[in-house]
């Protein structure tokens, strides 16, 4: 079993190899890395290893609470420190007074309080240790107590901040109670701050963040449904890596119907959600959706981080592509060449509208100037010019 584990921890080392996206981003395959933790659990398993669970992890929806700079200058020395000295012999006056001045040299806080045969202590200091080795010149110790203010603090700045948490559901669940859910909500995964907007203007009540390199989990579409306040929800994926995730969280939602239409793109979603039609039943904007969808084809513009071979073309490292529903359509060193050929390669005699949804790395001047090639090009196709302001991709650009 161990050489396997060592094999699947050095294959999951290639995936960046493997993937031009995993190596641009710098990380390894998620899918791969979840594998190897499930193939190291069931070898721990298998050899009886046995697990500390007693852990706690930071309170669910509390931000972990961390100590200001202005909270630490309060608490000025750290250790809380407490013993019994019981004494070899009594201790004089002079000897009280030159204790009590050594622990008020390295700490505050100070309690001494002595009789003929014990000194019990008390003393806030960053060095208990100092103090401890003070008192065995009088005699042995006993009850030695040490505990760490500032821990203490931080924990307690922890159960505030999940009290908070848990107070903020609580008013918003009542909140939700007071008002009835409406008739049908939407979930869309968004790639960029104009992509999102987009989504918002055409009725989107809740975004996931998404894209090659980010894709949500089953848990964040489960938290999605659960802030949206409708009877029935329509959930937009956007990626074809995100459909299994979304549809994972409709069999877990009992009480909220949840349709998930199996849009791959960002320019399907988009289409998928002007399609919607209020009068419409559930089933028949279902099927209306999920038709319109297929009369979209996306492209999408980007550059290969490695030398590589797609569709039998060469590419170099540094070379802007053109990625099309399935396979490469274009390949150059002009990010708006290829945006064009791009275009050119998708347009058919039955194309009606071009779409050009230009990301963070393309300047808007960039686009409009490739959006006015375009419409010279096909006169007879509505062209828009949009900003997305996704990553990773110079533009998205759709035709339908």
């Amino acid at each position: 079993a161990l050489p396997i584990l060592k094999q699947a921890e050095y294959v999951l080392d290639q995936t960046p190899e493997m993937l031009p996206v995993l190596k641009q981003a710098g990380v390894v395959d998620s899918g791969g890395q979840g594998l190897v933790q499930v193939l190291k659990g069931a070898y721990d398993a298998l050899i009886g290893k046995e697990i500390d669970y007693t852990i706690e992890g930071a309170p669910t929806g509390a931000a972990p609470a961390k100590i200001s700079a202005e909270t630490e200058a309060e608490i000025k020395f750290g250790y809380c420190t407490e013993f019994i000295i019981v004494l070899n012999a009594p201790m004089s006056d002079n000897e009280e007074h030159a204790y009590k001045a050594f622990l008020e040299s390295i700490g505050d806080s100070i309690v001494v309080v002595a009789d003929d045969e014990i000194v019990k202590t008390h003393v806030h200091t960053n060095d208990p240790g100092l103090a401890l080795q003070k008192a065995l010149t009088f005699g042995s110790l006993s009850k030695i107590k040490i505990d760490n203010m500032r821990e203490e603090h931080q924990e307690k700045l922890i159960k505030d901040a999940a009290k908070v948490a848990e107070q903020q559901k609580f008013e918003e669940e009542e909140r939700k109670k007071m008002v009835p859910p409406k008739p049908v909500g939407f979930i869309s995964v968004s790639i960029g701050e104009g992509i999102g907007e987009i989504f918002r203007e055409l009725g989107v009540d809740y975004l996931i963040e998404g894209g090659q390199t980010m894709n949500p989990s089953t848990e964040d579409m489960l938290r999605a449904i659960e802030e949206v306040n409708a009877e029935t929800i329509y959930i937009l994926p956007n990626n074809k890596n995100i459909i299994l995730a979304a549809n994972q969280a409709k069999l877990l939602t009992k009480d909220k119907e949840v349709i998930v239409i199996p849009t791959k793109t960002v320019p399907q979603g988009i289409t998928a959600m002007i399609s919607y039609v209020p009068e419409k039943s559930a089933e028949e904007n279902e099927e209306a959706m999920t038709e319109g969808i297929q009369m979209v084809k996306t492209g999408q513009v980007t550059y290969a981080v490695r030398d590589t071979h797609i569709d039998e073309k060469e590419i170099h490292q540094g070379d802007i592509m053109g990625l099309g529903d399935h396979g490469l359509l274009a390949v150059g060193q002009d990010i708006l060449t290829v945006a064009e050929e791009t275009i050119r390669a998708m347009v058919d005699e039955d194309s009606e509208l071009i779409s050009i949804y230009y990301g963070e790395d393309m300047s808007e001047e960039d686009a409009e100037s490739l959006g006015e090639k375009i419409e010279q090009a096909y006169p007879d196709c509505d062209v828009e010019v949009n900003y997305g302001g996704q990553p990773i991709y110079y533009c998205v650009v759709s035709v339908e």
